[in-house]
């Protein structure tokens, strides 16, 4: 008579980056566990694993709830958009994400690319706003409207106390001719309404331009992202530009 038991199978999802190409590769394990002490073991081992990929797994009940925006606050009403005169040239304009009603942003991350060192570069990929009511940070939402397909995601970065985000200033690198490695936005800073400027952890190249106005009242609400499609291989730049809206 075969033996039951029970097969657990783990599967991880690594993308990686080979010469421009984005590759996706599936790595699964299947484990057939035929008592308690085995089961028991195999959880074990699967919690170990998941704290080596994912720092800070066993803290997770002091974080606070985050979920994504997405589209479904797109409507809300803002009454000024903040722009900055030196965005990079290529791409286009893409969809506004937005805070919920009586949300605003009190922090940020950036999706950034490092440097390639000779491959192709495209510095900063995306922008995380992190929304939440004033004084209040226990459940959160995120907007990032479109984001590049390079780097990874850096930690957040909080204004103190009950800070909103209030304006920016982009770092950019301009266009550097028909051969040049060409990245457009690299870095970005905000002032909080609690006073301290928040900069991020993006990459160098290029200056920052001038500071966007601020918003009178509320808060930074939600973005739109200037994106240049994937080139296929060829020169990309990625993020150029952003706007951030101001609702009341």
């Amino acid at each position: 008579m075969r033996p039951t038991g029970l097969e657990v199978c783990v599967c991880l999802y690594i993308r990686v980056k080979i010469l421009r190409v984005l590759l996706t590769v599936c790595v699964c394990v299947c484990v057939c566990v035929r008592s308690g002490i085995g089961m028991a073991l195999v959880a074990f081992a699967l919690l170990a694993v998941l704290s080596a990929l994912v720092p800070g797994l066993g803290a997770l009940e002091e974080r606070p709830f985050v979920e994504p925006a997405g589209m479904r606050f797109a409507g809300r009403a803002n009454y000024s958009i903040l722009t900055v005169p030196n965005g990079g040239q290529f791409g286009n304009w893409t969809w506004p994400e937005m805070c919920p009603e009586g949300f605003y942003a009190v922090g940020f991350s950036l999706r950034v690319e490092p440097n390639q060192y000779g491959l192709d570069d495209t510095a900063l990929n995306g922008i995380r706003l992190f929304c939440s009511r004033p004084g209040d940070r226990s459940y959160m939402y995120y907007t990032e409207s479109h984001t590049g397909y390079f780097g990874e995601w850096t930690d957040p970065q909080w204004c103190p106390g009950s800070g909103v985000l209030k304006s920016f200033q982009l770092r950019v690198e301009p266009h550097l001719g028909l051969f040049g490695d060409d990245t457009s936005a690299n870095n970005i800073r905000f002032r909080c309404s609690s006073n301290p400027t928040l900069q991020g952890q993006g990459t160098e190249w290029g200056e920052y331009g001038y500071w966007s106005e601020e918003c009178d009242t509320g808060g930074i609400c939600g973005l739109e992202t200037k994106m240049e499609a994937y080139q296929s291989g060829l020169d990309d730049s990625s993020l150029n530009d952003v706007r951030f809206h101001c609702c009341p």
